[in-house]
This record gives structure tokens, sequence and C-alpha cells, in this order.
């Protein structure tokens, strides 16, 4: 009992930490999976921000384009400018040096001056004046583009958001649009207004020689940028420029929009996120690095499961081995003890009467039968796994040895109540068999369907040929076999647990026994059970001949088979 308890311990044990092997593993395998995962949307997020930088970059590249010629206006004077304006209606030298680079670099094709007392978008009795860059002077004109008195009203009315008295620049600027930027210069000594510059832009020169050449120096193709960029006019809903032609504006697919800041309100940039090379490698990476712990976690898992089914087999074999010993004992006390006392009543010679002594010998005799059918069986199965079992196969014909059983073992059978049917198919061919080993397997087959039966004692043997094969079946109508133990009762020292067996003296190694010993003659068993109903065993050789089986006493063979059904 002390071996089976420390089983049962051990077995708690082993599930304890078969359960916690298997946490950990699923544990490390969801953390790396977590990790793996939070690395590839890091590195998705870190390519968005960092096209998110791109757009901003452009945006602010072109911007600079727009204000480069105007940095040294704020160094200027107004103070000495308007002097200037009043007395001789033109500007300071330096002053005009900087219009004429802002109008030669083609981004402005026009630069316009309207006097803040003189303003003649607002009283038309005065001119507007236009710089000439011929005579580097502006010249007054009564005709002149709409955007002009459009961009100084946008001015004016952005003057009317500050206070002169706080405000610390020398000029402001204001966009309308995309058609033309307008500058107010602000005379900071006298806190006014000394009129308004406005610098029609060329959108043509805008788009294709500074946008479009940016655009494709920045983002290049979508599969090299991993974006899509579109320049849209929103306001006439028009796409003004892309770096992909063959994919056609779609707001759905949109994923960020970009305005160029304090320039061009109508016109946003539009980007939509495509698999770029380093996402796609990140992707790629992600799904080989889970496929690898996949299967570093299938083949770890399947090895515990492995390992632990393994355990449990050898448990189970440990208990039924401690139950075989225990069972084992016993039996083999009995005969000895049945022996010990008939052998000492005759030495005595208490016994001297002459059928009680042939009684006592009987007794003797069937009790050393008994052991002596214990011992070769142990013996057996010690040869078998030492692989000591020596095979000394011959041509046979499976009928012959069949019969030859049937005969030699026919006044155990008829003792037991039993009766045998034999039906054989006709020409059966030789098998390459052992002859003894033969005898064992059906002593065993039989002596089981004996053990087990129910009210119905008969057994059924039939031998068979099929395709290149030939075999014999051992039927019975005994007590049958649950279909969840069929596959285990091959198993050394496993019997099937039920109230029957229990009261049924064995020790599990029958049907072992009968297996290597088939498989040692190169033949296959099989078994079809069930409970209430009965068992079959079907045995298949080799056939070692086609041909027709005629022997000179096939008639003898005819009435041997008749004479025992």
């Amino acid at each position: 009992m002390s071996l089976l308890k420390t089983i049962k311990q051990s077995d708690t044990i082993r599930w304890f930490f078969f359960g916690i092997a298997i946490a950990a593993v699923l544990s490390l395998t969801v953390l790396n999976i977590y990790s793996l995962h939070a690395l590839r949307e890091s590195t998705i997020e870190s390519a968005k921000e960092n096209r998110k930088l791109q757009l901003e970059e452009y945006t602010s590249r072109i911007s600079y384009n727009f204000y480069q010629p105007f940095r040294d206006i704020r160094n200027f004077d107004m103070a000495d400018l308007n002097r200037s304006w009043q007395t001789e209606k033109r500007f300071p030298l330096h002053f005009k040096q900087v219009l004429e680079d802002a109008i030669g670099d083609s981004l402005y094709s026009e630069i316009y001056f309207i006097p803040q007392q003189e303003n003649g978008c607002q009283k038309p009795e005065y001119p507007i004046y236009k710089f000439s860059t011929f005579t580097g002077q502006f010249n007054p004109v009564y005709e002149h583009p709409k955007s002009v008195c459009d961009g100084v009203g946008i001015s004016l009315s952005g003057l009317n958001t500050i206070s002169l008295d706080e405000y610390r620049f020398n000029n402001r600027l204001d966009f309308d649009a995309h058609r033309s930027m307008t500058s107010a210069l602000i005379n900071l000594e006298d806190k006014d207004v000394v009129g308004h510059m406005n610098f029609q832009i060329n959108r043509d020169y805008l788009l294709n020689r500074i946008m479009k050449p940016a655009l494709d120096a920045k983002f290049g193709s979508p599969e090299s940028s991993g974006m899509i960029v579109w320049i849209r006019d929103w306001m006439q809903d028009e796409i003004l420029l892309s770096n992909s032609s063959e994919v056609p504006y779609n707001r759905e697919i949109v994923d960020i929009r970009q305005r160029f800041p304090g320039l061009m309100d109508n016109w946003v940039l539009h980007a939509s996120f495509v698999e770029s090379p380093a996402v796609a490698a990140t992707h790629a990476s992600f799904i080989r690095s889970l496929v690898v712990l996949g299967s570093a976690v299938f083949v770890l898992i399947g090895a515990l499961i492995f390992i632990f089914i393994n355990a449990q087999k050898e448990r189970e074999f440990a208990e039924r081995q401690a139950g075989f010993l225990a069972n084992v004992t016993h039996e083999l006390k009995t005969p000895l003890a049945v022996m010990q006392a008939a052998g000492e009543n005759i030495s005595d010679g208490r016994v001297t009467d002459g059928k009680r002594l042939k009684s006592y010998g009987i007794h003797i005799y069937e009790e050393a039968i008994r052991l002596r059918k214990m011992i070769d069986k142990l013996l057996d199965v010690a040869k078998v796994d030492s692989g000591q079992t020596m095979v000394n196969q011959a041509p046979h014909h499976l009928n012959e040895l069949v019969l030859n059983y049937i005969k030699d073992h026919n006044d155990f059978i008829t003792n037991n109540g039993f009766q045998i049917r034999i039906q054989s198919d006709d020409a059966i061919p030789l098998a390459m068999v052992d002859s003894d080993q033969i005898e064992t397997i059906l002593n065993n087959l039989i002596e089981n369907s004996i053990k087990y039966c129910r009210t119905d004692k008969e057994i059924y043997i039939s031998i068979f040929k099929k395709g290149k094969t030939v075999g014999f079946k051992v039927a019975d109508m005994g007590l049958g076999i649950p279909k969840k133990a069929i596959r285990n009762i091959f198993n050394k020292f496993y019997r099937v647990e039920n109230s029957m067996t229990a009261k049924t003296k064995g020790h599990g190694l029958g049907l072992s026994i009968v297996k290597n010993l088939v498989e040692l003659n190169g033949g296959k068993i099989e078994v079809e059970s069930e409970v209430g109903v009965g068992s079959e065993f079907t045995i298949t050789f080799n056939a070692l001949m086609q041909q027709s089986y005629i022997e000179k006493n096939r008639d003898e063979e005819i009435t041997q088979t008749k004479e025992y059904a």
C-alpha cells in the first residue's frame, strides 16, 4: 500500500509541476507576442510620426519661399521710408533693392503700394502705385487687378485686431489665399501705418517651379516614402499636385491633413499612408517572429505533453506492476500452501486410505500444473522483455495447428463446460510460424474466453485466407471489453476494472504475451468487442504460398472438424 500511496503522491506533484510548466510557457508566449506587437506598433507609429514631420517640413519649406526676400525689412526704419515717400514719392534705395529681388524671383509677378492716407482702394480719386523693375520706381495706375484691393482689405481687417501702441514689429503680413501677399508697413515712432505693399503671386510658377520639385524631392513615389500626397484646393475642389497620378484622390483613404502655416488658406496637403519599405520589413519581421515563436512553443508544449504522457504511462505501469506483484504473490502462495498441506498430511502418515491418498495426489498434481503455468507465463514475459524469445518458424497449415491444440486441450475445455465450434475456408495456404508459439497464443485467448464468460459457453474459431494473408479468429460470447479499454488491453499488467474481473484471477499478462508472439512471427492482431455481447480476436500472417491446399489427410481433418463442431 505504501508503494501505491507514493505513486499517487508523485502523480499529484507531477500534475502540479506540469500545470506550472504549461502556464509558464503560455505566459512567456503571451508576453513575447505582446512585446513583438508593441515593437511593431511602435515602429509603425514612429513611421507615421516621421511622415507627419515630413509634411510639416514640406509646408515650412514652401513658406520659406514667401518670406525669404523680406527678411531684411524688419531692420528698416519705416519713419525714414515714410518721410522719403511724403517728400519724393519714392522709397529709399535699400528698400527698392528688396523689391527688385522679390519680383526678380518670379514668385511675385507684380508689386503694388497703397499709402494709408491716400488709399486708392477706398478713395477712387487717388491712384495705386505699381512698382516698375525698369525704373525702380512706383508709378501711379488707376487700373489694377481686383486681387490687389482684396489683399489690402484683408490687411486692413488684420490691423483692426492689434494695438499699434503695443505692436513691436515694423510690418505685418497677410495672405489672400494663393493670390497675393500684403505687407502693412508700420511706423513704430509715430505708431501709425505708412501703407500697404501688395505682392501678386504667380500661381503657375508657385505650383510648377517651387511646389512640384519640392514634392518630388521630399516624397518621391508612394513606394519609397510610404504615403500618397495630394495638394488640394478645397474651395475649388481641385487637386493641384500629387506624387502619384495613378491613385485618384479619395477623402475616405486620407489619413492626415496638413495646412500651410499662415498662408494659402484654401490649399491643404492630404496624405494617405501606404506600407513603406520600413513598415513592410517590420511587418514581415513580426510575422517571421510569430512563426518562429509559434513553432518553438508548439515544440516545447509538445515535448512537455510527450514527457508528461510518458510519465503518466510509467505511473500507470508502476501501479499495474505493484498490483501484479501483490496478486501474483498471493496466487503463488495459494498452490504452494495447498501442496504443502497435502504433502504434510501424507508425510505424517495421517492419510492411509487409498482414495484419500489419490485425492491428495490429484490436488498436488493440479496445483503443480497451475504453478507451472504461472511460472511459464512469467518466463514468457521475461524472455520477451529481455529479447531472448526464440522463434523457430517453419511452414505450417493453421488448420493443423488449431486442430492439434483442440485435441490436446479438449479435456480442459470440456471440463469447464465449453464447446468449441470451428469453421475453415478451403485451400488454406501455408504460413511461416512457430507452432509452439501459436499454441501459446491459442491457449491465452481460449483461457480468457473461459475466464470471462457469461451463460453462453461457446467459443468460435474460424480459419480463413484473405488476399496474401492467412489467419484465424477466436470469438466468444463473454463480457466484452469497453471501447476506452481496448487500446490498453495489450499492455503488461493491464486489466479491465469491473466487478467480474475483480472476482476473476489474472495477472494482465496474457494478451501482452499474445501480441508480442504474434508480432515476433510477423503477424498482426486486431480486436473487436462490445460490452455484453462478446469479443473477437483476429490474427493474420503473411501467406507462404498461394496454391491450393490439398493434403492426403484432408478427409480426416474434415471429419475431425465435424466431430469437434
